[in-house]
C-alpha cells in the first residue's frame, strides 16, 4: 500500500515537472538551443562555442552552402565561459571536430546576472559530471542544486501561466527553434550608435575566466582538436584594447587563431544600417551570412576542412535544413512587414 502510494506521487511529480517546465516556444527561443544540440545524430567538423556572439552572428546553414563545412553552434543568452568548458567537454564525448571555434567576448563577464540565462544552459543538458559542474560553477546565490535535479520545485508555481504548448511539448517532441544552433532574424533595426561606456579602473579578465580558457585550450589539445578564437562584431559593451591585448597574448603564445572581426567590418562587406537587428548589438541574417562566408574562407585557409556537399546523406539532409531557413526568412519578412516592426527590407 505504502509502496503504490510512493509510485503513484512520483508519478504526478513526474506528469507536474513535464508540464510545468518552460517550453521556449515564444520570443525566447534560446532555451531549446542546449537541448536541441541532442537530435542532430550527424558530425560536424566544426564545433562553435560561446554565447549571443556566436549563435546569432553566425550561420551554419550558410557555411554549409559555400564551403560545405559541416558546423554546429552549441551556444547560449550569456553563456559564461565556464559554461562553454562543460558544454564543449560534453560535445567531445560524442564526436571529435577538427576545429572548435571560440567566441571570446564572454571573458568580459565575471559572474552569471540573471538565473534565467543559467537554466536556459543547463535545462535542456542532459545529467553527466559535466552538467553537474557546470552548474556548480555558474550558479548564483540562492540557486539550490536540487531544483536543477527536480525543476518542478523550481517551476511549480507556472500553473498560473501554462498555455497550449505546455501541455502540447510536455510528451511530444518539439519544433526545431535553430539551425544548427543559429538563431535566425530577419527584421532590420540599424546601429544609431551607444552612448560611452565609463572607463574601467581595471580591465583583466576574472581569474575564474582565465582558468577556464586554459582548460579549454588544454582539453582541445588533449583531444587532438584545434582551437581558434573569435570576437564578434557587437559594438556593445565595448571590446576595449585591453581586452584585445590580453586574447592576443593568449592566443600567441599557444599558436591559436584569432580573428577579432571588428577589425574586418569592411572586407566583410558589413553595413550596421542593414545588417543588424538590434541596432548593432547583433547581425540579422544578413549581416550573419556575409560574416560566415568570411568566416568559411579564413578557416578553409588555416584548417584542412573537407567539402562534404558532394556526400548524399550530408547533402540531402542539410538540403532540407537550408530549404526550411530560407522559408523561413521569407516568413520572418512577411511577417515583420505585417507588423511593422521594420524599417526596411533587401
Amino acid at each position: 500500500m505504502v509502496l503504490g502510494s510512493f509510485f503513484v506521487f512520483l508519478g504526478i511529480m513526474f506528469l507536474a515537472q513535464k508540464i510545468l517546465s518552460p517550453k521556449y516556444m515564444g520570443k525566447v527561443a534560446e532555451g531549446n538551443f542546449t537541448e536541441e544540440y541532442y537530435r542532430d545524430d550527424s558530425k560536424h567538423e566544426l564545433l562553435i562555442i560561446g554565447n549571443c556572439e556566436a549563435y546569432e552572428n553566425i550561420s551554419p546553414m550558410k557555411l554549409w552552402e559555400e564551403y560545405g563545412i559541416t558546423s554546429y553552434i552549441r551556444g547560449n543568452a550569456n553563456q559564461l565561459i565556464s559554461q562553454s568548458y562543460y558544454l564543449l567537454k560534453e560535445a567531445l564525448r560524442y564526436e571529435k571536430p577538427k576545429v572548435v571555434l571560440l567566441s571570446i567576448q564572454a571573458m568580459t563577464v565575471a559572474e552569471q546576472s540573471s538565473e534565467e540565462y543559467n537554466r536556459m544552459v543547463f535545462d535542456g543538458m542532459k545529467w553527466s559530471a559535466d552538467k553537474l559542474w557546470g552548474i556548480l560553477s555558474s550558479r548564483m546565490e540562492g540557486e539550490a542544486l536540487t531544483e536543477y535535479v527536480f525543476p518542478v520545485l523550481r517551476y511549480h508555481s507556472r500553473w498560473k501561466e501554462l498555455t497550449r504548448e505546455d501541455f502540447l511539448y510536455a510528451f511530444q517532441e518539439k519544433p526545431l527553434k535553430s539551425y544548427n544552433g543559429y538563431y535566425l532574424r530577419a527584421d532590420i533595426r540599424p546601429f544609431t550608435g551607444f552612448p560611452s561606456e565609463r572607463r574601467k579602473s581595471d580591465y583583466s579578465f576574472s581569474e575564474k575566466n582565465a582558468v577556464y580558457l586554459e582548460k579549454i585550450a588544454d582539453l582541445c589539445r588533449e583531444n587532438g582538436v584545434e582551437l581558434a578564437l573569435m570576437k564578434g562584431p557587437g559594438m556593445y559593451p565595448e571590446w576595449g584594447e585591453p581586452y584585445e591585448e590580453q586574447i592576443r597574448e593568449f592566443a600567441d603564445e599557444r599558436g591559436l587563431v584569432y580573428m577579432n572581426t571588428l577589425l574586418h567590418m569592411e572586407e566583410i562587406g558589413l553595413d550596421l544600417s542593414e545588417d543588424t537587428y538590434d541596432e548593432g548589438l547583433h547581425l540579422n541574417v544578413y549581416g550573419a551570412e556575409k560574416l560566415s562566408v568570411w568566416l568559411g574562407k579564413q578557416l578553409k585557409e588555416q584548417y584542412d576542412f573537407t567539402d562534404f556537399r558532394e556526400q548524399e546523406k550530408l547533402a540531402k539532409a542539410y538540403g532540407h535544413r537550408l530549404e526550411e531557413y530560407r522559408r523561413e526568412i521569407e516568413e520572418q519578412k512577411e511577417e515583420f512587414e505585417r507588423l511593422g516592426y521594420i524599417r526596411k527590407f533587401r
